[in-house]
């Protein structure tokens, strides 16, 4: 076991785990932040999705020895009271069904907006594309991100 110290949502934590252990696992069962969901394990559904320095990563195959000095943000770190512009355009548009993807799709799309701050239709379905909902909320997906992006500040 080694000790590591995480700078998550803007706090430290520190955590006794092996560097071999995903940081999924390490948000979630040792750290009791549960938002961030298993999917896949192979990092290719999106479901764990955080942010790693503000870039998306898949959660469940990034070793927390990997991580080192960066900054995490989980859904529970994007705002502290729902204010975010991809939050609010999720419930405005009520995107999600059963909600089990939606973290991963809200983190996915944050990224994305930083970054691209006024994309296109086609943008959003390439940035978005890696992303799996079962539902199939797709075009509530697409359009919440556009709608997101007119909410940016």
């Amino acid at each position: 076991m080694a000790n590591y110290t995480l700078q998550i949502n803007n706090k430290n934590y520190r955590v006794d785990v092996e560097e071999d252990t995903p940081l999924l696992w390490v948000l979630r069962d040792n750290l009791g932040l549960v938002g961030t969901k298993y999917g896949c394990g192979i990092a290719q559904c999106g479901a764990c999705t955080v942010h790693l320095n503000g870039i998306a990563v898949r959660s469940c195959v990034l070793p927390v020895s990997a991580i080192g000095t960066k900054k995490i943000t989980t859904i529970e770190g994007l705002s502290a009271n729902g204010e975010h512009p991809v939050q609010k355009a999720w419930s405005e548009l009520d995107v999600p069904q059963c909600g089990y993807c939606q973290a991963g799709q809200m983190m996915t799309a944050a990224a994305f907006l930083s970054k691209n701050p006024k994309p296109s239709f086609e943008q959003i379905e390439e940035a978005m594309n890696g992303n799996i909902c079962r539902c199939g909320t797709y075009h509530r997906i697409r359009e919440a991100v556009a709608l997101a992006a007119t909410k940016r500040k």
